[in-house]
């Protein structure tokens, strides 16, 4: 597939950075323990790695990752199938995480924990220096709430300064927590939920947009409700396409600085996702899709 087809290029602010729109999102790569989710290895390894070497061979060359998927499997996983790097790919990471034995997921924002969580990214994924480090906020299982990340923050400024990454974005935050941390460090990248259904970030996503910084939205198909997951479906049955291939297609549209990072350990499923990015949605299914986040607001109020 022509990387034309992926949604067209964005550089990463003050970098040199320039990725497809369309990206890989490799939590799905590992495997499950029971109830234990994202722990493991996968059940078929050969298809993991044909799974990301097809993502690249396609195009991308954004791929996001983290070692407290598996935890390390994801990264190791990438390294086997693509090292050495493609010289344009641009592997995010994220780190504030560890994983309990039983398979729970735990802050670990200490200078300690986050200088090692650096250091198994850059053994596991083969690298000396690390493109993109988001930091999640862990204040809440569920969502982003308020708090202070300037502890963090200046713990990954200064392994930024010793040339372990190269820049810095943040996962699941607020507005006021992005507007702190622009005060430590300059950002590239700010990673939220957000959909076609929840639009929470609608002025976010603008506001970013205007400084040329990233927007990365994660559960594309997240916290619809039947009525909703129904119109959506009646939507993509109108267009040929799949649902997910429709909420993709409609974030691809909402704004130029939206990167995209579905994740799937399918290949087929792989090629579905991609084509979602040839996909141009006419203006009766953008109004009918709009309705889905008025319909949103008014469950909430």
């Amino acid at each position: 597939m022509s990387t034309s087809n992926l949604g067209g290029q964005f550089t990463f602010p003050g970098t040199s950075l320039a990725v497809q729109r369309m990206g890989y999102g490799a939590m799905q790569l590992a495997g499950r323990d029971g109830d234990k989710l994202v722990w493991g290895p996968p059940r078929d390894i050969d298809g993991a790695i044909a799974v990301l070497r097809e993502a690249v061979a396609s195009g991308i060359n954004h791929i996001d990752t983290s070692d407290f998927y598996g935890p390390h499997i994801t990264n190791q996983l990438i390294r086997r199938a693509l090292h050495p790097y493609p010289q344009d790919l641009v592997i995010v990471t994220k780190v504030s995480a560890r994983r309990g034995e039983d398979g729970s997921w735990l802050p670990a924002l200490s200078p300690e924990e986050l200088t090692q969580a650096v250091h198994d990214n850059l053994r596991n994924l083969g690298l000396d220096v690390l493109d993109v480090v988001n930091l999640r906020s862990m204040f809440a299982v569920h969502g982003p709430a308020e708090g202070s990340l300037e502890g963090p923050l200046t713990t990954l400024a200064k392994l930024r300064e010793k040339g372990l990454i190269r820049h810095i974005g943040l996962s699941n935050v607020t507005r006021q927590q992005i507007e702190d941390a622009q005060k430590i460090v300059p950002l590239v990248c700010v990673q939220n939920a957000y959909n076609v259904a929840n639009r929470a970030d609608d002025p976010l996503i603008d506001q970013l947009e205007k400084a040329g910084i990233a927007y990365v939205p994660f559960f594309p198909l997240g916290g619809f409700n039947l009525l909703q997951s129904a119109d959506l479906s009646a939507v993509a049955q109108s267009l040929n396409a799949s649902p997910m291939q429709v909420a993709l297609a409609w974030l691809l549209q909402r704004s130029a600085n939206i990167l995209l990072i579905p994740g799937t350990s399918s290949v087929e499923h792989l090629r579905e996702n991609l084509a979602a990015s040839k996909l141009m949605l006419p203006s009766d299914a953008l109004k009918a899709l709009d309705r889905l986040a008025s319909e949103s607001e008014t469950a909430q109020h």
